[in-house]
């Protein structure tokens, strides 16, 4: 299944997704064929996604993959990972409500998920949380409704708190066996002290 390179109709988008061999989002009407990923890229999704996933078990939050769509407007894109607390039940193929958005940033999207992308996401009345993760160093940043879109930073040994959900994952957990200098250095410090702590 090949694309069109000229603007398309959501209609249109929706139909040949649904055939491609593989994944695209339509922006401002043009399909871009999404990037292929790393594995600490994949890491991390999997990682923060598991955490939701067990800490939201048994609220009417569901935590979802990057299989899902999200649409916005007449944009669709694939969250890394989205928390869906709302009835969200317009069609089986994309959300249009979610609590949080996250993306992990790759040096070919990272412009675009600060920036553009975020700016459309935060139109959405139920967004609560944008959050974007390093994956080549251990670094979150959350931006938040709740303090006017003003965004916090949280590194290795913090735990960062997701207001709208009322829970908190150590940034540890999120970049558990991911593979960078900075996770590297902080296990090695964690290692030491265990040592000297223990003597």
């Amino acid at each position: 299944m090949v694309f069109p390179q000229h603007r398309i109709s959501p209609e249109a988008y929706l139909r040949s997704e649904l055939l491609a061999d593989i994944k695209h989002q339509l922006i401002d009407g043009k399909p871009h064929r999404m990037p292929d990923v790393s594995s600490n890229h994949n890491l991390i999704a999997g990682n923060i996604a598991c955490e939701l996933k067990q800490q939201l078990k048994g609220t009417p939050c569901r935590t979802l993959i990057s299989d899902m769509k999200l649409r916005v407007a007449d944009d669709f894109f694939y969250p890394d990972v989205m928390v869906v607390c709302n009835e969200d039940n317009v069609d089986p193929y994309y959300k249009i409500a979610p609590t949080i958005i996250i993306e992990v940033l790759s040096k070919t999207t990272r412009k675009f998920d600060q920036t553009a992308k975020r700016l459309r996401c935060q139109n959405i009345p139920s967004l609560q949380e944008y959050v974007l993760i390093e994956q080549d160093k251990g670094e979150i940043q959350l931006f938040s409704r709740a303090h006017n879109w003003q965004s916090f930073y949280y590194y290795l040994g913090d735990r960062i708190s997701f207001a709208s959900l009322g829970i908190s994952i150590a940034v540890e957990d999120i970049y558990e066996r991911v593979d960078n200098e900075d996770v590297l250095s902080f296990l090695q410090q964690k290692q030491q002290e265990a040592l000297q702590s223990a003597s």
